[in-house]
């Protein structure tokens, strides 16, 4: 499942829905453990590729002016 953070008041938090919660036991008050893994978003992936691309293109030619 994934969720978008939301503000909370001045802190940050996600949703757990209804549905979820029911199916894993869980309602409000229970403590659980939880891991996050952030989802690359289009942006960021496109930036990356063009940044390697840049590297890989004039990578030896600023690593040349760097050594000067």
């Amino acid at each position: 499942m994934t969720q978008k953070i939301i503000r909370i008041g001045s802190s940050a938090g996600i949703t757990i829905p209804k549905g979820e919660l029911r199916e894993l036991g869980l309602e409000v008050g229970d403590e659980v453990k939880y891991t996050i893994e952030p989802i690359k978003n289009k942006k960021h992936a496109k930036l990356m590729q063009e940044y390697d691309a840049f590297v890989e293109q004039y990578g030896e030619t600023l690593k040349n002016l760097a050594d000067r």
